[in-house]
């Protein structure tokens, strides 16, 4: 079939991207879905950092390549072998699929999917298919899902079903930005309430998972980040501190506002400062959660005696270490119960044929979450 996809043919574009428009929107052609995969039409889809990285050169992919991986819609079409969705199924979709067979897989890790792994580097579905080709020649998919696309075949691991009384707009963010923000905080730091929480970094993510804290009970939340309006914003989602790290004497301030430092730091900026500084503003016996990505190539600096006498744990958190089949509809009825308000964090909901003036504005900082509505 046809359809119309955000093609990026080339890396590293000069912004502004709303003049320079790194991303194509083209006409497809769309293979059916085989053996284990299924078709879904587009309801929503969220422009994410992931992305952006991936335009800007810092997390470089195959080109050319369909891009996005946060989105939900509705299944319009299975593959021979799919018994656990039918046509007419909501859905969220996740960015690493899930194989079922693998050592990961087998101890309840799906995020570390050795399958899917492989297809994200080499482009294509779980199936090691490519489904998608412009003007006859084979585009890559973006790991697993090109969600800039009016319609899209994924593996079926690539899917969860969600009832259908949940808004479809609000359920793309459970995708991605709650995925790994929420689960950041819930499953890789398992925080417990009337814990100390300081999340830095109040993007998107960042914000889901101040917004995580928050439903979890944390007894002081504290929100880091060096952009005022963020920082501003996060007080009003209920954070009760908030304090910007670049400023004098920042560390000390906020431990001495904690006692010592908090029980839990998440960093969720992807770079390198922002990773030491939650380093250091955690308290001894404390946990370090990251789940940011910076560029491959960058390294933190750790003084070992310290990270020995003090006890204290430094961890990463791929897909917020969540169970994409337990935790979206766990995080689905939290947003729908108000304990994760994830429609605070959409400032603009837009056409797939503004894409390039949105990353431009992600790019500048100008949004946190923005749509696209298909």
């Amino acid at each position: 079939m046809k359809t119309r996809v955000a093609l990026l043919r080339q890396m590293g574009a000069e912004r502004p991207y709303g003049e320079s428009k790194p991303l194509e929107i083209v006409e497809a052609e769309l293979a059916e879905p085989g053996q284990g995969e299924i078709r879904v039409k587009m309801a929503a889809a969220g422009l994410c950092h992931s992305d952006l990285s991936t335009i800007n050169g810092d997390r470089p992919r195959e080109m050319p390549v369909a891009l996005g991986h946060e989105a939900s819609g509705m299944v319009e079409a299975v593959g021979p072998g799919v018994t656990r969705f039918a046509p007419g199924d909501h859905v969220v979709l996740v960015f690493v699929p899930t194989c079922g067979q693998c050592v990961p897989c087998a101890e309840g890790r799906p995020a570390l999917c050795e399958p899917a792994a492989v297809a994200a580097v080499n482009g294509t579905l779980l199936t090691g298919d490519k489904k998608i080709s412009v003007d006859g020649a084979v585009v890559n998919h973006h790991i697993g899902v090109s969600a800039f696309s009016e319609h899209a075949v994924v593996h079926e691991g690539s899917a969860v079903k969600i009832d259908k009384d949940i808004p479809l707009d609000k359920a793309a963010l459970l995708g991605c930005a709650v995925l790994t923000g929420v689960g950041a905080v819930l499953n890789a730091g398992n925080l417990k309430a009337g814990q100390s929480c300081a999340v830095v970094g109040l993007g998107g993510v960042g914000l889901a998972g101040l917004l995580g804290a928050i439903a979890a009970g944390a007894g002081q939340v504290v929100a880091v980040d060096i952009a005022a309006d963020k920082r501003e914003f996060a007080l009003e989602l209920g954070a009760h501190m908030a304090i910007d790290p670049s400023e004098e004497g920042a560390v000390e301030k906020l431990k001495e506002a904690t006692g010592g430092g908090v029980d839990l730091a998440v960093e969720l900026a992807g770079v390198v400062p922002a990773l030491d500084f939650a380093c250091k503003i955690t308290r001894r016996g404390g946990a370090t959660v990251t789940a940011g990505l910076p560029h491959p190539s960058k390294v933190l600096e750790v003084p070992v005696a310290a990270l020995t006498v003090s006890d204290a744990t430094i961890r990463g958190s791929y897909v917020g270490s969540c169970v994409p089949k337990r935790d979206i509809p766990r995080f689905a009825r939290m947003m729908q119960q108000g304990q994760l308000p994830i429609e605070k964090l959409m400032t603009h909901k837009i056409r797939l044929d503004e894409i390039n003036e949105g990353f431009e504005r992600l790019a500048a900082g100008q949004a946190i979450r923005q749509v696209i509505e298909f």
